[in-house]
């Protein structure tokens, strides 16, 4: 049975609230959540772009703060986004926010500096796990097709009227996540993805219900009704949490990644990564697959949509997570030859003492000579021109000869 949305009633308010400093007669509250609707737009408004969408917004009716942000700003958290919902037109909204950056027409939203706008829409699934067909609805049925009920809850920008699916308010307040409805997971199979990120990322408890039929979408295939890449954008979105480890592993307990995939949390090889530089997110995957035989790893990677050089990185990342030969290096060209042409992940990986001294200082270390000073002394062109530049790095890495061109040129030349 799917829920209903509701306005909430409007009792007398005995706090003082945003509107004025005056004591609110007609404060719109959540049933069992103690924040009112006024409360929530001056929360609203102490946000960076908030009091330019109050501003946006004044005198025009249907207009929403919806979602997350509603969810987040009940909680006294500071939301990730602003969702808004327009009931109409949007397009008076979005000029008087500065114009759009960026439209998705298919289901009428945009983006104006940082604030999402959306049509309020209703939706249907023509088929398990195929994209909606949308058509425009009221602020209720935009709420009836969000993903769990502390993500369907809007509150009115101009008369702070609350309006909440069943449940909304007492599951905020138990911080648990349910489904809308029994068919949620097989309409849309990427709300398993969800579950996992809201699970880890706001710590909320999965109503059981809702456990039971994630299991069960799963054991029955749902899996399979979408894209890999649709699955792999959702799998990108858990490397990109705050605590993707932790989304990882609520993951792994719906049965969302393959065998021998165990979330590992590799700290210290994401604390070698110099600021900038490499790809902290397949870090944690590649640790993470290494239990997977490649065989299966490396199709499993192309199914979920990484590109082949994503794919490789993981591929030769994973392998470097025992760190044998790196370990058992003892000199400063030993550790060349083990890392040499490896990707900074997978020396990362690999960790100790050599991967750090790699990382930080030996990789940087280059000859004052080129394979033309070779020819220029001559050398015949070929594979020798290499194996000698590197004879002359490995002796100065270990200290045999000063970093200077003539001795590099004579090293080379021996």
């Amino acid at each position: 049975m799917r829920s209903r949305t509701r306005r909430a009633p409007a009792p007398r308010c005995r706090a003082r609230c945003a509107s004025g400093g005056r004591t609110c007669r007609d404060c719109r509250t959540l049933p069992g959540v103690p924040v009112d609707g006024h409360d929530l737009l001056k929360r609203l408004a102490e946000l960076p772009r908030g009091r330019a969408v109050l501003d946006a917004a004044r005198d025009m009716p249907g207009v929403y703060l919806v979602g997350g942000a509603v969810r987040d700003l009940a909680r006294g958290v500071v939301p990730r986004e602003v969702d808004l919902a327009v009931e109409g037109d949007p397009d008076p909204l979005l000029a008087a926010l500065g114009g759009a950056d960026v439209e998705h027409e298919r289901f009428g939203t945009a983006t104006v500096d940082g604030v999402d706008v959306v049509r309020a829409r209703a939706e249907s699934y023509p088929q398990p796990g195929a994209l909606p067909e949308v058509r425009p609805g009221t602020i209720d049925d935009d709420l009836e097709r969000r993903d769990f009920t502390v993500n369907a809850i809007a509150v009115a920008l101009g008369d702070a009227v609350v309006h909440a699916v069943d449940h909304a308010g007492e599951d905020l307040d138990a911080r648990r996540l349910r489904v809308l409805h029994d068919a949620s997971f097989r309409d849309d199979p990427t709300r398993l993805w969800r579950l996992a990120r809201y699970a880890a990322r706001l710590r909320f408890a999965i109503e059981d219900r809702t456990l039971q039929l994630a299991s069960e979408a799963v054991a029955d295939g749902v899996l399979g009704t979408v894209s890999g890449v649709r699955m792999g954008n959702e799998l990108r979105l858990a490397l990109r949490e705050p605590d993707p480890v932790a989304a990882l592993v609520e993951a792994t307990s719906l049965g969302l990644l393959p065998a021998g995939f165990v979330p590992v949390r590799p700290d210290d090889a994401v604390a070698l990564l110099p600021t900038g530089e490499g790809r902290r997110d397949l870090v944690i995957l590649a640790a993470s697959c290494a239990g997977m035989d490649a065989r299966a790893m490396l199709p499993w990677l192309d199914h979920m949509g990484f590109t082949a050089a994503e794919r490789d990185l993981v591929a030769a990342a994973s392998r470097f997570v025992t760190g044998a030969p790196l370990r058992a290096a003892s000199t400063p060209s030993q550790i060349a030859r083990a890392a040499r042409g490896a990707p900074i992940e997978a020396v990362a990986l690999a960790g100790g003492e050599n991967a750090r001294r790699w990382i930080d200082e030996l990789r940087h270390v280059e000859l004052h000579i080129t394979g033309d000073d070779l020819l220029a002394a001559g050398v015949p062109q070929g594979p020798e021109i290499g194996e000698r530049l590197r004879r002359a790095l490995d002796r100065v890495l270990d200290g045999e000869i000063p970093p200077q061109r003539d001795a590099e040129l004579a090293a080379a030349l021996e």
